[in-house]
């Protein structure tokens, strides 16, 4: 069903899988920001020409909306990039919650990686919560896995879907999926995942150079060592199970960086998984600006193609990736998948088109910061902190802080 009236705005638009999952969900997109060329010019190949470069850390003229959606890049969470010392305000993640106080659209979506929950000590999450719950948003932010809504790939993110007096609905997980943890948790009557093998399943098979059929559907073909390390590798092996003689030198160096470091014996953990062979029979892991270096396809010696890393995505196979190879393969990785942005676009629709704001006050109706039944130091620390810094905005009686 289309629904002409919603209207939104996309920052930090990236390839633009945010906007192409909304306007699949009916929504007319008025402007898309970014400050990525290869971002924009992949955008206006495929979405047309309402999107441009702006700062944002900058006071402009934005178009009011129904809703805004956004993911400011991870750099935000350093003290790299726009943030300055003392001056929270140039933070991006600080710049899309301005922006949502500012233009007090009916609703707002946030998407970012899962290390957003924990970075600098949670400081990033009140940074979004804060201005946002006392200018009467009432909000939901959880840590989701897009395997569990038909993403084939185990992709976890944080979600944070916000209501201007009124109480969105969270969207609802339509698939279980097997091979993460936490991805069982939920509801394991619904319909399976699709695999990674249903996902590529149906590409030609590829060039060994650029374009390809469809655009992106090349690799470069594996030599030396390379190959034998592919040729060594069933499905769901990764560096880790390879011969000493076979592990890169990069792959032992963070393997023992812990050691390095200093770090106790207990606390180090594993060796890092490096190469690895996909299983054609689950969702793909995390699909990254490095898939192409860091998978090997699950039947043949070579690497992902930049387009079966973007089927893995949920682009369609007509969306053409604008800039270099490595540019492509990163606005892919960075991307959100359309058909997890059509999700929830679509239950938010539903509820914007039934809606009648009514509350004045802020509310955090929920706050699920991992996929798990238990929690981290790092996240119980969180926890802790939007217990304390957020009190008089929890909901707790309704939804738990901690599950």
């Amino acid at each position: 069903m289309r629904h002409d009236h919603l209207t939104v705005l996309d920052l930090f638009c990236g390839a633009g899988g945010l906007s192409l999952g909304f306007k699949n969900a009916g929504f007319e997109v008025l402007l898309a920001v970014d400050n990525n060329p290869a971002a924009l010019n992949t955008y206006v190949r495929n979405l047309g020409r309402h999107a441009s470069a702006h700062d944002l850390s900058q006071k402009i003229s934005l178009p009011s909306t129904n809703v805004i959606v956004g993911g400011p890049p991870c750099q935000g969470f350093s003290s790299a990039g726009l943030r300055r010392d003392g001056d929270s305000r140039n933070n991006l993640v600080s710049c899309f919650a301005e922006t949502v106080r500012s233009l007090k659209p009916k609703a707002f979506v946030f998407e970012n990686v899962e290390g957003f929950m924990t970075a600098e000590g949670g400081t990033r999450v009140l940074e979004l919560l804060s201005p946002l719950l006392h200018a009467g948003y009432r909000i939901h932010l959880q840590k989701v896995n897009a395997a569990n809504y038909g993403i084939p790939q185990h992709r976890k993110r944080v979600i944070a879907i916000g209501g201007l007096g009124w109480e969105p609905t969270f969207p609802k997980p339509t698939h279980t999926a097997f091979g993460a943890p936490g991805a069982l948790l939920h509801a394991r009557h619904l319909p399976l995942t699709p695999t990674l093998g249903e996902a590529i399943d149906g590409l030609s098979r590829p060039a060994c150079q650029p374009p390809g059929r469809p655009q992106g559907h090349y690799y470069r073909p594996l030599v030396g060592k390379d190959l034998e390390r592919a040729k060594s590798m069933e499905p769901g092996m990764t560096m880790r199970d390879l011969p000493d003689e076979l592990q890169h030198e990069s792959y032992r160096r963070r393997a023992f960086r812990r050691v390095m470091d200093g770090t106790p014996t207990e606390h180090r953990g594993g060796a890092p998984a490096g190469l690895r062979r996909l299983r054609p029979d689950e969702p793909s892991k995390s699909i990254t600006g490095g898939a192409r270096s860091e998978f090997i396809h699950p039947f043949e010696n070579r690497p992902l193609t930049i387009r079966e890393c973007a089927r893995l995505q949920t682009f369609p196979d007509d969306f053409v990736f604008v800039g270099s190879p490595s540019d492509q393969a990163q606005l892919i990785g960075n991307a959100v998948p359309p058909l997890f942005a059509y999700v929830i676009a679509s239950t938010l629709a539903a509820d914007l088109n039934a809606v009648t704001p009514s509350i004045s006050e802020g509310a955090l109706l929920s706050f699920l910061p991992t996929l798990s039944d238990g929690s981290s130091p790092a996240l119980k620390q969180v926890a802790d902190l939007v217990n304390k810094e957020l009190e008089r905005f929890l909901i707790t009686e309704e939804l738990p802080l901690w599950r």
